[in-house]
């Protein structure tokens, strides 16, 4: 297998794998960013371009995907992502005062990772789960009826 410039043998294997399910290559598009970010935690211009060069796309295609999906992080982001749902169902249910525990609690704003590199804050629209509003997805992990005591928990957990 050839190594294509900046992506593993083992990311190559997996984005060929998942792009074997599909008739066109890139419509696995999502699936081999994802891959890149399982990876390496993030997917940066290089990887942009060889995971377009892998699919037969050009790099802005790739790029327009990748800037779309709110869940490719297009920069380095903490050990721990904190994406926090700011759909009008959330901001009802006092999404606005998580936030601003989450702000003060981590001595970040959204989009900003602290010092450490161990947390990332994200705004994120409609997780799909109104009816258990405030929610924030931790690592992947949907986190419900979120108030100042569970969330102080939650960042407990993540330590």
């Amino acid at each position: 297998m050839e190594k294509i410039a900046a992506l593993s043998a083992e990311e190559i294997a997996e984005i060929e794998a998942e792009a074997s399910h599909y008739e066109q290559k890139q419509a696995a598009s999502i699936e081999a960013l994802k891959v890149v970010q399982k990876h390496r935690g993030w997917v940066s211009d290089e990887s942009i371009k060889a995971v377009a060069e892998l699919l037969e796309m050009s790099p802005a295609e790739l790029d327009g995907v990748a800037t779309f999906y709110n869940l490719i992080f297009r920069r380095p982001v903490g050990r721990n992502v904190i994406m926090l749902c700011d759909s009008v169902s959330c901001w009802i249910m006092g999404c606005d005062n998580i936030a601003a525990q989450l702000k003060g609690g981590l001595g970040i704003d959204f989009g900003q990772t602290t010092e450490d590199g161990e947390y990332t804050l994200l705004p994120v629209a409609c997780q799909g789960a109104c009816d258990r509003a405030p929610v924030m997805l931790v690592n992947g992990e949907l986190e419900t009826h979120l108030n100042e005591e569970k969330v102080r928990k939650i960042l407990g957990s993540t330590e």
